[in-house]
């Protein structure tokens, strides 16, 4: 049998990819070398875009059922005083969700497996270990460790930071020169976290549901509130400091001690890490692709790891299913790490950059660090440094994350429109013939917003900030086109058509 599409590696992403892949009907198997999941948390944190992505999929509320919303994130300097505060707690939702949660992985991933139980069309295959992956130009034929072989016409290696796919492909990482060794320790608390006394706390802040990052240069550390009594520290390793013997329970629980005084509580897992800045050269190799840690690994210091494979599972997802089902062309598939690297490493320089002022031992200079921070204006959250995409498929103006707001009771913007292709328009728009002919090829749904109930407001504001009259919004959410006139709106569909496989008109020969 030859698989549509083979996933190497069940981990969050690689069972994202299969749920998003299996909705399409594509025939999809999932090998994961482990006969279980991993039962200790990695992952700890996703954003409002991540549930839009898991309520593309169903699984939302199952998710959110697990996770805990925060309130943002606070950062303490040298003098134990804040030097940087970002909530939205209480904020508007333009994007219909909180803009940080907090999750157990092993819960989360959990969720992700049991979805698959929904396709017939989806296989997962446990204690399947890929020694090999080789390729030509029709078929993947990947080798396993029991002796047996599988095809498939193409291939996504979610397979971790050691990449078996990665290295089968010769790929080479991009070292963007970060290494810093961090001890990360995960603890079941029964009870409130304790707080040194620090100053500069905005009234109302609840220290207890924000996440906190020490920039003190005597231990930079992080502490993150996670779902129920789970919580998360990650102490940054200082000069000369032995990972094993930093590792070891006493030091430990010295490490945690304070934090936990008169709470009762268990440590379930403690391990030191080198947090990194690495980014795959190659995204794509023939029929092969990498996402997520196998294509790229990021310092922690904005919670987007997990984030950036899933909106790479996305992006893969609707282009593989398109190519697949014989309405695009191939050729969008190379798309895939033009929209999405870009982003990526603009997110991973600033995890970088923060990282670099985060881990600063020199006391003077985290001092002079401090000032320069508190003086700074218009911070934004991690959520926020997420760039929009250039794509050459839509390359009138880079694509933005679109809009999920409440437009009706109990009922956002994709409960209405059910994703997917979305045209959105403001009034009457006569469309030309072909471009009419685009929309339903790739199965887009249109509506007016004169029949579209805006509760709030945002879509309408959305569309009125930009001077636009209608907005094609893509499988992944991201903005393909934004246009001002219908002209303008039947010019950019008719370009995008120039990737269908069965071309509308004579105009595309």
């Amino acid at each position: 049998m030859v698989w549509d599409v083979v996933i190497v590696g069940c981990g969050p992403i690689g069972a994202f990819a299969a749920n998003a892949l299996g909705k399409s009907g594509l025939r999809i198997l999932v090998l994961d070398r482990d006969s279980a999941p991993y039962a200790l948390p990695r992952a700890v944190h996703i954003d409002h875009e991540m549930v839009r992505l898991f309520s593309d999929i169903g699984l939302a509320d199952q998710i959110l059922e697990k996770a805990r919303a925060g309130d943002g994130h606070i950062h303490i300097g040298a003098d134990h005083g804040v030097i940087r505060f970002l909530s939205v707690a209480g904020a508007p939702r333009p994007f219909g969700y909180a803009n940080d949660y907090f999750f157990y992985q092993p819960e989360l991933e959990g969720v992700l497996r049991q979805g698959l139980e929904r396709f017939d069309n989806v296989e997962l295959r446990l204690g399947a270990e890929v020694l090999n992956v080789q390729q030509n130009d029709e078929i993947v034929t990947l080798s396993l460790a029991d002796g047996t072989q599988v095809q498939s016409r193409w291939v996504i290696g979610c397979d971790g930071a050691r990449s078996t796919v990665r290295r089968s492909l010769s790929i080479k990482l991009d070292d963007l020169d970060f290494n810093e060794p961090w001890l990360v320790v995960d603890a079941e608390v029964d009870g409130p976290i304790s707080f040194p006394d620090f100053s500069l706390v905005p009234a109302g802040a609840n220290l207890q549901n924000l996440s906190l990052m020490m920039c003190d240069p005597q231990r930079p550390a992080t502490i993150v509130p996670g779902r129920g009594n789970h919580r998360r520290w990650e102490f940054m390793l200082l000069p000369g400091e032995d990972d094993a013997h930093m590792a070891e329970p006493s030091n430990v629980a010295e490490l945690v001690a304070p934090w936990v005084s008169g709470a009762s509580h268990k440590i379930i897992r403690a391990a030191t890490y080198r947090f990194h800045g690495l980014v795959a050269e190659q995204w794509r190799k023939g029929r092969v692709f990498l996402a997520g840690d196998s294509a790229h690994q990021t310092p922690p210091f904005f919670g987007q790891g997990m984030c950036h494979g899933l909106r790479d599972a996305a992006n893969l997802a609707w282009k593989l299913a398109g190519v697949s089902n014989g309405t695009l062309g191939a050729a969008v598939l190379d798309t895939y790490q033009i929209e999405r690297e870009a982003q990526v490493r603009h997110v991973i320089h600033a995890a970088i950059d923060a990282g670099r002022y985060i881990c600063e031992l020199d006391a003077s200079k985290a001092a002079e660090r401090d000032l320069r921070i508190r003086g700074q204006k218009d911070i934004r959250s991690a959520s926020e440094l997420i760039a929009p995409i250039a794509s050459p498929l839509f390359p009138h103006r880079p694509g933005e994350r679109f809009i999920n707001p409440q437009v009706a009771p109990e009922q956002k913007l994709d409960d209405v429109t059910g994703g997917g292709w979305v045209l959105l328009i403001d009034g009457l728009i006569e469309l030309t013939p072909v471009a009419q002919d685009v929309l339903t090829a790739i199965g887009a749904r249109t509506f007016d917003m004169d029949n579209l109930t805006d509760a709030t407001g945002f879509v309408r504001g959305w569309l009125d900030q930009r001077d636009a009259v209608a907005v094609l919004v893509r499988p992944d959410f991201y903005v393909g086109i934004v246009a001002n006139s219908a002209a303008d709106l039947s010019r950019q569909i008719e370009a995008f058509g120039t990737h269908l496989v069965n071309r509308p008109s004579p105009v595309f020969a």
